[in-house]
């Protein structure tokens, strides 16, 4: 019984103190920014978040993310697990599709990339696709009173592609695009 309850105490001090802290330390030294979470300051050296935890932008001179059930509360990521025929996601699909609608009055229903409709499984998606967000530049340009060009421009160099060429999707940090529109001139 001694021995088992020492085996217990080295696995704890090994796996639950030691192992954390070298992989922190290693994950400091090699790469820090990530380590820190990645985080996205104001040229003044300011946090306004970060490019891994999306956040909620309401102001029609600004991109909109995708939907999240959670407000973008990172404490509680996750989002509600219905199916297509759950009559609170329909209820839900149909709202955020008026309320898109409405503030995009140029756009079209069929236009509308499914991602501005749907949550990410965490809720805490950063990212929109290029679509996502070229579908909001009239918006957007007429509310800032810039050409379309220009916001086109900025979402076309804006757009990170497939990881490694291969993996994911091309996609569209929202809150980096938005500090990009704020430097415009």
């Amino acid at each position: 019984m001694l021995k088992n309850i020492r085996l217990s105490l080295v696995l704890l001090v090994l796996c639950g103190i030691a192992y954390p802290l070298l992989m922190t330390g290693v994950a400091q030294v090699i790469m820090p920014e990530k380590a820190d979470g990645s985080l996205i300051k104001t040229e003044s050296g300011k946090i306004i978040g970060s490019e891994l935890i999306g956040q909620s932008f309401k102001d029609p001179a600004y991109f909109h993310g995708r939907v999240s059930s959670i407000e973008y509360d990172a404490a509680g990521s996750g989002s509600p697990n219905y199916a297509p025929s759950n009559q609170d996601m329909v209820k839900r699909t149909e709202k955020d599709l008026t309320t898109f609608l409405k503030e995009n009055p140029t756009v079209k229903q069929e236009e509308i990339p499914a991602d501005l409709l749907t949550n990410s499984g965490s809720g805490l998606d950063p990212n929109i696709s290029p679509e996502g967000a070229e579908v909001q530049v009239s918006r957007i340009a007429l509310e800032r009173g810039v050409s379309q060009k220009r916001i086109y421009n900025l979402v076309e160099k804006h757009t990170e592609s497939r990881s490694l060429g291969l993996f994911g999707e091309p996609k569209v940090n929202v809150l980096k695009l938005n500090m990009a529109l704020d430097q415009l001139k």
